[in-house]
């Protein structure tokens, strides 16, 4: 089965249409979402009702921190954060912060781990900034794969048996296959906030039959979703840095 994986979309509709089509078009079967459907961007309804849609029709999401800040105010986020989740609260329905809120930290299917930050404790929302990080969160999984985002930076990371650790920056469009006898970590880019130094969404796909995991950078018309956050009053930061992807 070919899966899309995608983490972080941040409300941003330009961004995810994109994605979902170049998905769609290379046979994806199966959606998976990690997370972090709100925040930064100016399109919430649009993007949790079509997170929404996809799960109905059986794809796969979990929590991410910003969508966990939609119902609480104990998430701690900066000021600009802040004021994009204060924002987004008013524009969703309850039946969309209601989906938000119950959505699972993780979700295991076959040999596969989801999760939005990382494994070892995903409600304190760690960054998976180096080798020790991602060493920490395989340690706490049996799964041969676990997936990620919450970083916004796509990396690889494995493990072997001997406790021996690889990693990688994945260059777009190269697949690389997920052996057996050790165990990965996936750390996907982000689909609407990339901070890699390139703006392109970034999602990746997997062929279970085959292992083989694919990076995607996908353009999209950064504009528009620039232009939809300086509409409607969010800080100009989060437009700006679409622009640049940091």
């Amino acid at each position: 089965m070919l899966l899309a994986i995608f983490a972080d979309i941040h409300a941003n509709r330009q961004a995810f249409a994109a994605c979902l089509d170049y998905a769609r078009a290379q046979g994806a079967e199966r959606m998976i979402c990690l997370g972090d459907y709100v925040g930064y961007g100016a399109d919430p309804e649009w993007t949790v009702d079509t997170v929404m849609g996809l799960v109905d029709d059986g794809a796969m999401a979990v929590r991410g921190n910003h969508d966990n800040a939609i119902g609480t105010t104990a998430e701690s986020m900066n000021a600009v954060a802040q004021a994009a989740i204060e924002w987004t609260r008013g524009r969703l329905s309850a039946a969309q912060r209601r989906f938000l809120t119950e959505l699972p930290l993780t979700l295991r299917e076959d040999d596969r781990l989801y999760v939005h930050s990382e494994a070892s404790n995903p409600s304190r929302w760690r960054y998976v900034q180096s080798s020790a990080d991602a060493a920490r969160s395989i340690q706490a999984t049996s799964a041969h794969v676990t997936f990620c985002g919450h970083i916004h930076q796509p990396a690889l990371y494995s493990m072997s048996a001997a406790a021996k650790m690889t990693s990688f920056v994945p260059s777009s469009g190269v697949s690389v296959q997920l052996l057996g006898g050790r165990q990965w970590l996936v750390v996907l880019g982000s689909v609407g906030q990339p901070r890699d130094g390139n703006p392109a969404a970034s999602f990746a796909m997997l062929d279970t039959g085959s292992k083989e995991i694919t990076y995607c950078r996908v353009p999209y018309d950064v504009e528009a979703a620039a232009s939809r956050i300086r509409a409607n009053g969010l800080p100009l930061w989060l437009a700006d840095r679409l622009l640049v992807g940091r």
